[in-house]
């Protein structure tokens, strides 16, 4: 899971990334600090995992991971290369989501780059940035697509069609994702990449003492049918110098019980409308898996492992706080809390499955 940070040159970019993940990415009082996206991966640390794996006595603990983009600031003018713009664009499509940080904090000494604070104009500048991109990249792909229509081709007559609506929805002001892809050609939105289809976390950037998203930040993202979160950069960065008891008991201080990290993963798996289920083994590795939610056994199998998938017989499933409760496989079986299921079972989050396959 890639999720690209972006926003504004100094909404709190750099500063939430180096909270978030520690990976020390330089943060200055000026635009442009990160011209090469700085990357972590970053484990998304699970404690229904950590039970499991305390119960079958199972080591070592592998939690999934999000990779977070921290991508240099946008500005406008943005998609005709102002600010080195394109390249920065470019950085945003190969992620899977956005979390869009928008400053809504009155700091002097933190200039901002038109100087004054204004959140709303601040989402409609990265916006309107996002929609001309993706206008003039639609408008690219439908020269080449319109030639291969004319043989009458099914799957380009499909997307010549989309793409037409695709690029009146963005001189509207639309974004793509109000277009849905045609069925005819399910490749059409994964051959344009379109900005404006990615899911949208927007993260007010507060200040100390602020756990509240900002009405007009609130308001965007509900017409937007986005999603929402509150996270003050400065604190974070602060808190993550401290060991974690430090930390926990300033956050209690705070009034802020949910790390930043724990906040955006939380949010980051919402707005992919994803689950985990888990792998685990007596005296053997735990993992956690992210899949999409719908997910069915067989597909949960592939990510395991391929070969695994390919030989699929049938799934033993039990939910995590079963298998505790039941102090492990054996109990869950004398239960019945262990069920046999085959491969179209769709799986709930926080299922613990073991596979049963022909190598």
């Amino acid at each position: 899971m890639r999720i690209g940070i972006v926003g504004m040159p100094n909404a709190g970019k750099s500063s939430l990334f180096n909270a978030l993940t520690k990976a020390g990415a330089e943060a200055a009082n000026y635009p442009f600090t990160t011209v090469e996206p700085n990357v972590a991966v970053v484990p998304v640390r699970d404690g229904r995992l950590e039970k499991v794996a305390e119960t079958l006595g199972a080591h070592p603990l592998v939690f999934e991971t999000i990779a977070f983009h921290d991508i240099a600031g946008l500005v406008r003018g943005a998609h005709e290369g102002e600010g080195l713009g394109n390249q920065f664009l470019a950085n945003i499509r190969e992620t899977d989501a956005i979390v869009h940080v928008v400053r809504a904090h009155e700091d002097p000494n933190v200039v901002h780059p038109e100087g004054r604070v204004d959140p709303a104009a601040d989402i409609d500048t990265i916006e309107t940035e996002l929609l001309y991109a993706d206008l003039e990249q639609a408008e690219r792909r439908i020269e080449r697509v319109s030639r291969q229509a004319k043989s009458g081709e099914r799957a380009a007559v499909a997307e010549n069609q989309w793409l037409g609506q695709v690029i009146e929805a963005l001189r509207e002001g639309s974004p793509a994702r109000t277009v849905p892809p045609p069925a005819d050609a399910p490749d059409a939105m994964r051959n344009l990449q379109p900005l404006t289809a990615k899911p949208v976390l927007y993260l007010a950037n507060v200040g100390e003492g602020e756990t509240e998203v900002p009405p007009e930040i609130a308001q965007y993202a509900e017409r937007a049918g986005a999603r929402a979160v509150a996270v003050s950069a400065r604190i974070e960065a602060e808190l993550s110098e401290l060991d974690d008891e430090e930390a926990s008991a300033m956050r209690d201080d705070l009034g802020v019980p949910e790390s930043g990290l724990d906040l955006v993963v939380h949010e980051a798996f919402k707005l992919l409308d994803l689950i985990q289920f888990f792998t685990a083994g007596e005296a053997k590795e735990a993992r956690a898996h992210a899949i999409e939610r719908g997910t069915t056994a067989w597909g949960a199998a592939g990510e395991i492992h391929s070969d695994i998938q390919r030989g699929f017989v049938r799934a033993e499933v039990v939910p995590w706080n079963e298998l505790v409760d039941a102090g492990g496989y054996a109990g869950a079986r004398e239960r019945g809390t262990l069920r046999l299921e085959g491969r179209d079972y769709k799986m709930a989050d926080g299922d613990v499955i073991t596979v049963k396959f022909t190598p």
